[in-house]
């Protein structure tokens, strides 16, 4: 529906998760019953979960621990991990920068060239773990370094930016636009492209032969593009277009193309709904950087955070309070939806009687404006529950094992 916001301009009223609600339907369903699982080119995953190409979210150990676990990580190669050999130091530096210096550090940090044996030597130690390895390029760079990461055995390529069109126009001849559907067609290994937010970038971008769109722009917790371009769609319509988008591909062609919500979700209810909104699976960051493991140290960061003219991101902190296990697949010892986040998932759907993904896309929505605030005026004024502030659990100590007999 349009709105006139002026003489001669009109827009349409767009919806972010808090705005909308899923309804319970006829029927309830056992949640062991219920099937998460989705696909990418020829690889099953057992959880519908993309880690996001973060820094401080995605190091080859924690993509190994989230690949064990039946989600995919995705790791950046153009980021710490393939310009530094020692990471470790790296990122232990950023996390101990003053927040009013962290955006003109990390310019500087950033400003290491990528070294292109460190990534293979990053994809190896992915692969060396057993589980399906994905990493991302920009579209400004994925042509110098896509040979490289295939030699080393990447699985899944990831295309992704702040937002990419199927299109790009330039009239520099020193920088040729990337033809994606020439460029896709070429490669033997399945392709997730984005972001977009829109229904006729969303189609155009599956038009290229990607096996996967991501939807969002501006929606993350480290992302600061909605203040600096003013761009960007809330999430809700945003994965409901582009989902609109997937059924016209695939009345046109056959072909079914995977929608990736990518970025705002905070919660299990979160994830509910981009899926209930047409999403065939989530990608995310913040959610993530709580863990223990995560090599951020309780800090995140977008993609551009750094950009060298014109940053459009954040170094965000977190509280680290749970380990990759808990936050992903449980136990959940709060009650606020922050962990079991796949749990969640299965019973949000197992409540609405809907046994898979595909029949969750088909999900009554509500417009809820009182859904985070009906009844809870309690839980408010304690901090509990939907209120809930997170604090910060010490990282179990592990006992070492004991020696094999006659090991000395």
């Amino acid at each position: 529906m349009e709105v006139e916001i002026g003489r001669g301009k009109k827009a349409r009223r767009a919806y972010g998760f808090d705005d909308i609600a899923i309804v319970p339907s006829r029927r309830t369903r056992d949640p062991d019953d219920v099937d998460v699982s989705w696909t990418v080119g020829p690889y099953r995953f057992d959880l519908p979960l993309l880690a996001s190409a973060m820094d401080g979210v995605v190091s080859p150990a924690t993509a190994a621990v989230i690949g064990q676990l039946g989600g995919l990580a995705v790791l950046n190669l153009e980021g710490i991990f393939t310009r530094y050999e020692d990471a470790e130091d790296i990122l232990a530096r950023i996390a101990q920068l003053p927040k009013e210096e962290a955006t003109r550090e990390m310019q500087q940090i950033y400003q290491e060239p990528v070294k292109p044996e460190l990534i293979a030597q990053r994809i190896q130690e992915i692969k060396a773990s057993g589980v399906v390895t994905a990493a991302s390029l920009t579209p400004q760079k994925v042509r110098k370094y896509y040979e490289l990461a295939l030699d080393a055995g990447l699985d899944v390529l990831v295309i992704q930016g702040t937002v990419v069109s199927a299109e790009h126009v330039s009239a520099d001849p020193t920088r040729p636009p990337l033809n994606l559907k020439e460029f896709i067609a070429e490669l033997p290994v399945p392709v997730v492209v984005g972001g977009c937010a829109s229904y006729h970038t969303g189609l155009h971008l599956m038009r290229t032969g990607a096996a996967g769109v991501l939807v969002g722009v501006g929606p993350g917790a480290a992302c600061t593009t909605r203040g600096v371009l003013g761009i960007g769609v809330p999430q809700a319509t945003a994965i409901a277009d582009v989902a609109a988008a997937r059924s016209q591909h695939m009345l046109e062609t056959g072909e079914y193309v995977k929608v990736v919500a990518d970025g705002g979700m905070r919660n299990g209810g979160d994830i509910a709904k981009a899926i209930a909104c047409g999403a065939d699976a989530v990608m995310i960051g913040s959610p993530l950087a709580r863990a223990y493991e995560a090599p951020g140290r309780g800090f995140h960061w977008g993609m551009a955070t750094f950009h060298p003219t014109l940053p459009r991101g954040a170094r965000v902190q977190t509280v680290q309070n749970g380990s990759l296990q808990e936050i992903i697949a449980g136990p959940a010892h709060e009650n606020d939806g922050t962990f079991n986040l796949m749990g969640g998932l299965r019973t949000s759907m197992a409540t609405c009687g809907y046994k898979d993904i595909a029949e969750f896309n088909r999900a009554e929505l509500m417009i809820a404006p009182a859904l985070q605030s009906e009844g809870k005026q309690l839980q408010r004024a304690q901090g509990v529950g939907m209120a809930h502030q997170a604090v910060a659990r010490p990282q179990p100590v592990r006992e070492p094992e004991p020696e094999p007999a006659g090991a000395r």
